[in-house]
């Protein structure tokens, strides 16, 4: 069985095992992987004030980022016929997920659509989030099914904090063909002509990073991360602040709002099942 102890603020943490790294999961708040440990070293950042604060947004760990990524348009979306309202990256992050199933080194947790996600995501489904560690990889398995009568339309993205210390990000460098992307601080379309880590803040969309992957080097002592993703993943996000010692690389299935623009968004017809894949190795 997947150990399970109090951790952060004495939340149920469920600790997974692999070659000399260890994973570690706090279904409770938003199924949030809080801690990828390879050797010594915590390859994630964690602001553990904002994991103990319940009325707080987690800052660290791995978010997931369900039924939308990114804000809307006045945070708001039409659908059958009416508007309805969520906050940015939506509720899942926010939600306690239960434990289906926990193993040494496999954990599956699940949230289902309630009285409190139909008012605001008028759909119901059944997500399923599995976490396996092997060898020094960590894949995140995302399983929605549509129980209902109609398609159940889908807007996913991860958000994982990777530790880059302030000082390293003028050495740090996140491979990508991309030529141009969606500057979230100025709200335009630039050209990408490459990252600058060190700025007061990046916020870069790239919306033709071709490749379903991509290698985070963090600078020398550090371990570069490689990720990867399932086709469906169309949009690379790269975040950071100036000041934090991080920077977020997300894979995201399409660009911010489209529960409301309808542009790039996934269906799960009736009865049947969606299954995405995002894979974390060091």
């Amino acid at each position: 069985m997947s150990r399970a102890f109090p951790g952060i603020a004495g939340l149920e943490t469920y600790s997974l095992k692999g070659d000399d790294c260890c994973v570690e999961v706090i279904p409770s708040r938003g199924a949030l992987v809080t801690s990828f440990m390879v050797g010594d070293e915590d390859i994630l950042y964690l602001d553990e004030a904002t994991v103990a604060d319940p009325t707080k947004n987690v800052r660290g760990g791995i978010p997931v980022l369900f039924p939308n990524a990114g804000p809307l348009p006045g945070d708001t979306y039409p659908a059958h016929g009416q508007s309805f309202s969520l906050s940015q990256h939506g509720f899942a992050r926010k939600m306690e997920w239960a434990v289906r199933q926990a193993e040494d080194s496999l954990l599956v947790l699940g949230l289902k659509s309630s009285a409190e996600t139909l008012r605001v995501y008028p759909w119901e489904f059944d997500a399923q989030l599995t976490f396996s560690l092997v060898g020094r990889r960590l894949t995140i398995d995302f399983d929605i099914q549509n129980p209902g009568m109609e398609p159940l339309p889908v807007h996913l993205g991860f958000h994982p904090y990777f530790r880059v210390p302030d000082a390293a990000k003028s050495v740090t460098t996140v491979e990508t063909d991309a030529t141009h992307g969606w500057d979230n601080r100025t709200k335009r379309e630039v050209p990408f002509t490459g990252l600058d880590l060190t700025a007061d803040e990046v916020d870069l969309h790239l919306r033709d990073h071709s490749k379903q992957e991509t290698r985070l080097s963090r600078g020398p002592g550090l371990r570069p991360i490689h990720l990867s993703w399932s086709p469906e993943f169309k949009v690379m996000v790269v975040w950071t602040l100036k000041g934090k010692d991080f920077v977020c690389v997300e894979p995201w299935t399409a660009a911010a709002g489209a529960l409301a623009t309808g542009e790039g968004l996934l269906h799960v017809q009736p009865d049947e099942r969606l299954s995405l894949a995002f894979d974390i190795e060091v």
